[in-house]
C-alpha cells in the first residue's frame, strides 16, 4: 500500500505563560504510518495529546521535534518544517480536517459554508453547491436550513454541517475529530458510510473516536496515544 502520511519521532511541549513560563510536555517520540485507504484511530483517554497531535498533522500547531510527511503528488513534504504558505496549500488540495466544533463566519449560509472548501479549490460555486446539498441531505439535514447560518442550529446539527463541509472535498488525507460524538444513531451510521466510501476512494483516514462500536468498524489500526505519554 502507499504511504500518505507518515510521523517520525514527533514531540510536543506548551510553555504556560501565565504560570510562570512552565513548560507542560505532552506528547513524545509518536510514530506512526496511515497508507491510502487505511484508517488509524488514536486512543487513550482525555488529556493524552490525541487532538493536539491532529492540529500538529493539520498545521495548527507546530511540534518541537520530528517530522511530519505528507504525500502530495509526486512530492512529500514535512509538514512540520513548512512555511505557512505550503501550509494552507496543504489545506486547498491534501488536508481534509473536521474538528469537534463549527468554525463558521457568521451570517454565511450552511450551504455556502459546506461549499467553500471546493470554491477556494476552483470548483465554481454552483457546481460546489450542490454537490454539498447532496451531502447535506445524505446528513438528514432539511432543505429548509440551508440558506439558514448555522449558528443558529442545534449541536448536532452544526456537527452534521461540520462534517459535510470536511467530506465534500476528496482529499487524500483526512483527519477527524469526534466525529460522531454529537449524534444520534441515524446519523453516526452516516458518518460511518462516508468513512467506509473515502476509504474506498483511497484517502488515508485519522481519527479520533471514543465510541468503541464505531472504532470496530472504521479503524484498521489504533494507535494507543499512551504509549507517547511525555512525562510532566
Amino acid at each position: 500500500m502507499t504511504l500518505a502520511l507518515e510521523l517520525v519521532g514527533i514531540g510536543k511541549s506548551f510553555t504556560m505563560h501565565l504560570q510562570g513560563g512552565i513548560r507542560l510536555s505532552v506528547v513524545a517520540d509518536v510514530t506512526f504510518a496511515v497508507s491510502r485507504g487505511e484508517c488509524v484511530v488514536l486512543a487513550g483517554p482525555s488529556g493524552v495529546g490525541k487532538s493536539s497531535l491532529l492540529k500538529m498533522i493539520f498545521g495548527s500547531y507546530r511540534c518541537d521535534r520530528g517530522r511530519i510527511l505528507v504525500q502530495r503528488g509526486a512530492q512529500q513534504i514535512d509538514v512540520a518544517a513548512a512555511d505557512p504558505r505550503r501550509i494552507l496549500a496543504l489545506r486547498r488540495d491534501t488536508i481534509g480536517y473536521v474538528s469537534q466544533f463549527l468554525r463558521a463566519v457568521p451570517r454565511v449560509a450552511a450551504i455556502d459554508v459546506v461549499a467553500e472548501p471546493l470554491v477556494a479549490g476552483g470548483t465554481p460555486r454552483d457546481l460546489a453547491r450542490r454537490e454539498g446539498a447532496e451531502l447535506l441531505r445524505r446528513l438528514n439535514i432539511a432543505g429548509s436550513l440551508w440558506g439558514l447560518p448555522p449558528a443558529t442550529f442545534s449541536g448536532g446539527e452544526q456537527q452534521r454541517v461540520n462534517i459535510a463541509r470536511g467530506f465534500l472535498p476528496n482529499f487524500p488525507i483526512l483527519l477527524l475529530d469526534e466525529p460522531t460524538a454529537s449524534l444520534d444513531a441515524r446519523n453516526c451510521e452516516v458518518v460511518v458510510e462516508l468513512i467506509a466510501e473515502r476509504k474506498r476512494r483511497g484517502a488515508a483516514i485519522v481519527a479520533i473516536v471514543h465510541d468503541e462500536a464505531v472504532r470496530d468498524r472504521i479503524a484498521d489500526d489504533v494507535i494507543d496515544m499512551t504509549r507517547f505519554a511525555a512525562a510532566a
